[in-house]
């Protein structure tokens, strides 16, 4: 299947055959050379196992980075490689997203004391810099081309069918280098973060600021939507990353005012149960999704009270998510099935998955113990936890005789529920101990009757997920991005001043009376592929000699997309002319034009 070739009934295939691994299909596939686990760590300790795991761990993280990985040969420096695995699945590219997330927990690494990672660090500046200036199918540097979701070891582009964009890799990357280059700043290094660091944030922040209100495809590469995920990282970098311009003395245009509008339409994500991950798109899910935990954690600030506005891990809907989402897979795995609510269960991604048959993750598994973690830390520096009528189901299911009401750090409920906590969260450790082979290797995904291993073997956000989630256990916590004082939403949302170009689309095409073309594409002007979104062209000019079609739509200034024409007959019959899509760049300039004459094919 190829992206280029994408209609609305492929994105529904899609939801069954996810991008990042189309040649692995359907087919189960070990990660291992031996299709069982081996469970000698079953007999170990939770705490013994997680400090030979940490160890491994962040070995495993290093072995996958280049230019001296011992898995990842031939990687350039500074890349992160996904998994060592190339063939059922290939993931032997670096993605912008795993790679920040991947970085982000070595800056917080290397700022908590391990001062042999900064060469690394280093290495990654210079990597996303060279990376930023790559030409490839979501655009130029200036055009679209950071949204681009993943590049070859070498750094070239990668031109392959994919899902692109994914909006979520630039905040990602910008909040990892904010991290850093406040340290900079904190440590004598004002001009490397200036001068180097700086660059590299301040065009991941132009492009966060003016795509933000724009869907692209979500974190598991599948549906092209509004993602909870991507929103919630983007208002975090834009807030950081404003901070930042002030105090190097940068402009950071429309990060200011972009952020609270941002943090506005986050809210519209929460439907009063749980958040709906994937918005404006008909992929008929849930919408219950690790993608919203892992947004918790990605966005925990431990300044921060328990803020609903930012889904902070201790607040009352971050909890009654985590609630929504792990109870979503109690029956859909058999490894599963007997355990109680309120006890830890294996966690995949969504329970209507099916790439792979649907299995548990070993990343997700983990971001659900880092929730409870970060919120068991923010109680105790609030000094008080509270259960409201929003939080009360998930507290129940921990201490069944729980009432709604504010305790008191030292009460006998405080220290009745943060313990219940802290061994739920420890009981989803334990289901990741309970599936680890004893020579510590975490591949992508772990089978749902056996725990085998599955799909990409030694997979790094696999790796890099277990390290936070451990840290978060140790009470280790990264810096404040000013959470506290960026959590209020506007009473009224509003998007991005638009900065659209006139673009007039004609085809020209024979029709018969009654029918109809429209055009469709990616981009939400466009009907994000959806036949009954797509814009109608007018047939007004059309004459026996020139049959035109032709309409002119406000899209997004110098934005790469690709797009289709469609034929809708008498009968409500949907005709998508040939493959491949078309591609084409808006015109540069707010209020500019431009015109694009096609032959319907």
């Amino acid at each position: 299947m190829q992206q280029r070739t994408i209609h609305l009934f492929l994105v529904i295939m899609i939801l069954s055959t996810p991008l990042r691994a189309l040649s692995a299909g359907l087919v189960l596939q070990c990660a291992t050379a031996s299709p069982f686990v081996n469970y000698q760590r079953r007999q170990t300790g939770l705490d013994a196992y997680i400090e030979t795991q940490s160890a491994l761990s962040i070995k495993g993280v290093l072995a996958n980075i280049g230019p001296d990985g011992s898995k990842v040969a031939g990687a350039a420096a500074g890349a992160v490689i996904a998994s060592p695995t190339k063939f059922d699945p290939d993931y032997f590219y670096t993605w912008t997203r795993d790679a920040a997330l991947t970085y982000k927990m070595l800056v917080e690494r290397f700022i908590a004391g391990d001062s042999s990672l900064r060469t690394k660090i280093d290495q990654y500046v210079s990597a996303q810099a060279i990376l930023q200036g790559v030409s490839n199918p979501s655009g130029g540097p200036t055009t679209g081309g950071l949204g681009e979701p993943k590049f070859n070891a070498d750094l070239t582009a990668f031109t392959g069918s994919w899902g692109r964009p994914q909006r979520d890799g630039p905040p990602l990357r910008a909040t990892a280098l904010i991290l850093y280059a406040n340290w900079l700043i904190a440590n004598g290094g004002r001009t490397q973060a200036l001068n180097t660091v700086w660059p590299v944030i301040s065009k991941d922040l132009a492009y966060t600021a003016k795509y933000w209100n724009q869907t692209g495809f979500d974190l598991w590469e599948e549906v092209s939507g509004s993602s909870f995920f991507t929103i919630a990282a983007s208002h975090r970098a834009l807030v950081e990353g404003s901070a930042l311009a002030t105090a190097l003395g940068q402009p950071c245009n429309g990060c200011a005012a972009a952020a609270p509008q941002v943090l506005c339409f986050a809210q519209t994500f929460w439907n009063g149960a749980y958040v709906d991950s994937n918005i404006n798109v008909n992929e008929g899910r849930s919408g219950k999704d690790a993608n919203s935990i892992l947004s918790s954690i990605h966005t925990f600030d431990p300044t921060s009270a328990c803020t609903d506005a930012t889904f902070q891990p201790c607040s009352p809907r971050a909890l009654a998510n985590h609630k929504a989402v792990t109870d979503s897979f109690r029956t859909v795995y058999p490894i599963n099935r007997g355990i109680a609510q309120g006890k830890a269960v294996a966690v995949g991604r969504y329970n209507e998955d099916v790439y792979y048959g649907g299995q548990p993750w070993y990343l997700t598994t983990t971001a659900a113990a880092e929730q409870l973690y970060a919120a068991l830390y923010q109680w105790d520096k609030l000094g008080s936890l509270s259960v409201t009528s929003v939080s009360l189901p998930f507290f129940r299911d921990l201490v069944p005789s729980v009432a709604p009401g504010t305790y008191a750090k030292g009460s006998a409920t405080y220290n009745s529920l943060t313990s219940a906590v802290k061994a739920y969260a420890d009981g989803y450790m334990a289901v990741v101990q309970k599936y680890t082979p004893s020579n510590g290797a975490l591949a992508e995904q772990y089978e749902k009757s056996t725990g085998a291993q599955l799909s990409a073997r030694d997979l790094t956000w696999s790796y890099a997920a277990f390290l936070t989630a451990v840290e978060r256990r140790k009470s280790i916590v990264p810096p404040s991005w000013n959470e506290p004082a960026n959590n209020i939403p506007p009473t009224t949302c509003s998007g991005t001043p638009a900065c659209n170009a006139r673009m007039t689309f004609n085809v020209r095409i024979r029709t018969v009376p009654g029918e109809n073309i429209y055009v469709t594409g990616q981009l939400t002007q466009l009907g994000n592929w959806d036949p009954n979104s797509a814009q109608l062209l007018s047939a007004g000019r059309y004459t026996d000699s020139d049959p035109l079609w032709s309409a002119t739509l406000d899209l997004p200034s110098e934005t790469v997309f690709e797009y289709k024409y469609i034929k809708k007959t008498a009968n409500g019959q949907v005709v998508w002319e040939s493959d491949p899509n078309r591609r084409t760049t808006s015109s540069a300039g707010c209020g500019s034009s431009g015109t694009l004459n096609d032959n319907w094919r």
